[in-house]
């Protein structure tokens, strides 16, 4: 059989991970392109039939009938077209499965005519490497025929000296997706889960001039589990320094890291000026995660005698830009949700309004302490220093991420000549 498939626009996804899965998922819900071309690079089960199971149910979210089509009993028809070719049909949808290379130098993209590749393996980070390495490189799409690349994580660059985030920058959608440039970027990132959901709650606070004044900010992610962790304890592989990883995911909460402040820097490099701490805990839960931002504003008093940063304050700010530049990825929620609530949920992030809380103390500055800096007859001053706590949910699977990933190929994939 035909594929039919180059004379149409395609995406090509690298990787069938949870990314991977559910890249291919929302594409099958939007629909922007005409077909998709997916290369798992090796045989999945003993047949494509097996590949075929695997990617029509899925534990967290369901089977793909139910995500596509509700309770509304219609099953969504899965046709394998041509074995050899690996091309199947999802509910009239073109899918083509390449199963022979895993470096994406030998994927022959431009054969399957695919110009737009989505990598979701979190193998290929490092941008500055060349395209024929022989373990792989993201540049090697290029080399292999596509003209625009987007990682699904973040970079990770070892020669920091050869980092340039003009020539490999990272885009979240909703919040800096417009800097992206056709003519000037094609290779980017795309962020992570927690560097999506944590911009689209910093953003608004940049963007009003109460609380643009930051002295320091924190997060920690409670964050679901994922595939980097261990089932059941084992032994630490050779070289790691994070033990913890190798403890049950199912039994415990774990201390962990992320990189989601350092990669904030890349998207609002605002947060250079005040400093950003960023930690992870672990919990044995599937998908929806929280983060919680503490943030420390140099404050005011208004004329009422009442401090300019309030809850409600903090919270109108949120319910604005929810109708505003961050509709439909910014909610704002007085419920009193649980995680999940938001399983799915097509929010970058959802505020938790009822849960945002603020305190206003005040920092004395000395006559004797502005004197040694020079000042003429001083006083002792009092300067307001507004602390709050802001809650925000987002469903780092499907929800938050892949939804803004999808959105973001489709900006990158609008601009192709």
């Amino acid at each position: 059989m035909e594929t039919g498939l180059n004379e149409k626009k395609l995406l090509g996804i690298n990787g069938l991970g949870r990314i991977g899965k559910l890249s291919l998922w929302y594409h099958l819900l939007n629909r922007k392109f005409d077909g998709l071309v997916i290369n798992v690079g090796r045989e999945v089960g003993k047949s494509l039939d097996h590949l075929v199971e695997s990617i029509s149910s899925d534990s967290t979210y369901g089977t793909l009938s139910h995500f596509l089509f509700g309770y509304s009993g219609k099953d969504c028809d899965i046709k394998i077209c041509d074995r050899e070719q690996g091309m199947i049909e999802i509910d009239g949808f073109p899918v083509k499965i390449l199963k022979k290379e895993r470096n994406p130098h030998d994927i022959n993209w431009k054969k399957e005519g695919v110009r737009i590749v989505v990598d979701c393996t979190g193998k290929f980070l490092d941008p500055t490497k060349p395209e024929n390495d022989p373990k792989g490189s993201i540049l090697g799409h290029l080399a292999a025929g596509a003209q625009k690349v987007i990682a699904s994580a973040p970079f990770k660059i070892k020669n920091q000296a050869q980092s340039d985030n003009e020539r490999y920058p990272t885009f979240i959608y909703g919040i800096n997706h417009l800097k992206y440039n056709p003519l000037q970027h094609d290779v980017m990132s795309a962020a992570s889960c927690t560097t999506t959901g944590l911009a689209h709650m910093v953003n608004p606070l940049l963007e009003d001039r109460e609380t643009n004044n930051i002295l320091t900010a924190s997060m920690s992610t409670v964050h679901a589990a994922t595939n980097t962790q261990s089932v059941l304890d084992s032994v630490p592989s050779t070289g790691t320094g994070d033990l913890r990883k190798s403890r049950s995911v199912l039994n415990n909460i774990i201390l962990s890291s992320t990189g989601a402040a350092k990669t904030l820097e890349k998207v609002l490099p605002e947060i250079i000026n005040f400093g950003f701490m960023a930690d992870s805990i672990r919990i044995p839960t599937n998908t929806v995660s929280l983060i919680a931002l503490n943030i420390t504003f140099n404050s005011r008093i208004n004329e009422n005698g009442m401090p300019a940063i309030s809850a409600d304050y903090i919270n109108n700010i949120y319910k604005m830009q929810s109708q505003g530049s961050q509709k439909g990825l910014l909610f704002f929620s007085e419920k009193q949700n649980v995680s999940v609530d938001l399983l799915g949920y097509p929010a970058a992030i959802t505020i938790e309004g009822n849960a945002t809380h603020t305190r206003t103390g005040f920092l004395k500055v000395s006559s004797e302490m502005l004197s040694s800096v020079g000042i003429i007859n001083p006083q002792d001053i009092n300067i307001p220093v507004t602390h709050a706590k802001i809650m925000g949910w987002y469903d780092n699977e499907f929800g938050s991420y892949v939804n803004c990933l999808g959105k973001l190929t489709e900006h990158v994939a609008s601009h192709l000549g």
